[in-house]
């Protein structure tokens, strides 16, 4: 498939270290520095990140409302202007087509902004369910640009910039237009990082220029720019999952724990009846974080295994103070438990994390399990998720904390990042 680039795809091309082609046919920059460093940034400073592979899709006309309420698990008819909200649509099965943020104008238009990967997919499924609905659905991507401005400076910095938005009192996912430089913009109090953060939607034909602007005029604020490999660091420790590591239409919301956002109060919904009855019957598997005792991340897929399906057996030291001693070595049984979505070293915690499905009996946090990574059992341990800042203090900073600059995170181990998929 032909690739896919986003307005800003000429500044990633002189300054990215990589590209690399992820969700949705599109070209990520893979980093511009070292992933380690910009991930340090967002969670002390400011970092901005090009999200314009997003798919935005207009809704619009006196059934707005009512296909929506058909064809996302949660609620909008309660939403009010200004207002975005967090959901699953699901298939007839209650298998996840995508995850997506739908955000309020007034009472006949919104707009649902899609994952990367399945953008094409989700404005498809939008569109045709909305035939003879009184709804009008337009696949807007091409027109708009996204950036993503994330970390604990991110709203002292804007303040400097926007016009016509009073950003201290821009409460979490809520919106307003603003402007940026001439530039007329929507700002979200939104992002994918676990930080204060904010979502900018710029016309396209004018993100080239408003990019290079901020990213000038952020400099006192050590604004820079971070590729995927930082946001995936970045979302893994705050155990975010992405479509199609982590979500796909084998999986319903229960399963990734994304249940709380199901709102069975309202009548009907596509898939209400096939969640029920996964509510019923219970999971047989969980989506669940791990540390593993390991120097490089797992790989997409990767069994996981119980301890009590490994086989021990003792193998002689070869070399080093203990040489001709025995040491235990682990291999994996027979019976796989589980399997790795994402996998990344985590900066700000220090150890190498990792996010995978895993029989419900033996994902309690607490529980040894392995990992099998290149032919060698590794071992792990199942964990509360977030890996960081569990009670997502950092996400609802106070105006009155924006004079002071967030904690020193841990400082980076000797690790290079690698076998990240690209795409949110």
């Amino acid at each position: 498939m032909v690739e896919r680039r986003t307005p800003l795809f000429d500044f990633h091309r002189r300054s990215a270290r990589s590209l690399v082609k992820g969700g949705g046919e599109y070209m990520f920059p893979s980093s511009y520095t070292s992933p380690v460093e910009e991930h340090l940034n967002v969670r002390r400073n400011v970092g901005m990140q090009d999200l314009s592979t997003m798919g935005e899709i207009d809704v619009k006309g006196p059934g707005a409302e009512r296909l929506l309420r058909r064809l996302l698990v949660n609620e909008v008819q309660d939403m009010q202007p200004g207002q975005l909200r967090y959901s699953t649509m699901c298939n007839e099965e209650g298998g996840i087509v995508d995850d997506v943020t739908v955000y309020k104008f007034d009472e006949e238009h919104f707009m649902v902004v899609a994952s990367s990967g399945p953008r094409l997919k989700s404005y498809r499924w939008v569109s045709e369910h909305a035939v003879g609905t009184s709804a009008y659905v337009t696949d807007m991507t091409a027109a708009i640009a996204l950036f993503s401005v994330q970390g604990p400076l991110s709203r002292m910095y804007l303040k400097t910039v926007v016009e016509g938005v009073d950003l201290d009192a821009l409460r979490f996912f809520r919106f307003a237009a603003g402007v940026i430089g001439g530039v007329e913009v929507i700002v979200s109090r939104s992002g994918y990082t676990g930080e204060l953060g904010y979502e900018l939607y710029v016309p396209a034909d004018q993100a080239g220029g408003l990019w290079e602007s901020i990213l000038a005029s952020g400099r006192e604020f050590e604004l820079r720019p971070y590729g995927v490999e930082a946001m995936q660091s970045l979302r893994i420790e705050k155990a975010l999952p992405l479509y199609g590591p982590d979500i796909s239409e084998e999986e319903t919301p229960f399963h990734v724990g994304l249940s709380r956002w199901i709102r069975f109060d309202k009548p009907h919904f596509i898939g209400r009846e096939a969640l029920l009855g996964v509510q019923e019957r219970g999971l047989d598997r969980r989506w669940v974080g791990l540390i593993l005792e390991s120097e490089v991340p797992a790989s997409h897929g990767d069994g996981i295994y119980a301890i009590g399906d490994v086989a021990t057996f003792r193998e002689v030291v070869e070399t080093g103070s203990e040489a001709g001693e025995y040491e235990d070595e682990l291999a994996p049984g027979e019976r796989q438990v589980g399997r790795v979505t994402s996998s990344a070293y985590g900066p700000s915690v220090g150890k190498v994390l990792a996010l995978g499905y895993v029989e419900t009996a033996h994902s309690w946090p607490g529980n040894n399990l392995i990992v099998q990574m290149n032919g060698r059992p590794i071992p792990a341990r199942v964990v509360q998720t977030p890996f960081f800042d569990p009670e997502n203090a950092r996400i609802y900073a106070r105006p009155e904390d924006d004079e002071r600059r967030a904690g020193p995170a841990p400082p980076p181990a000797a690790f290079s990042p690698d076998r990240n998929t690209a795409g949110r």
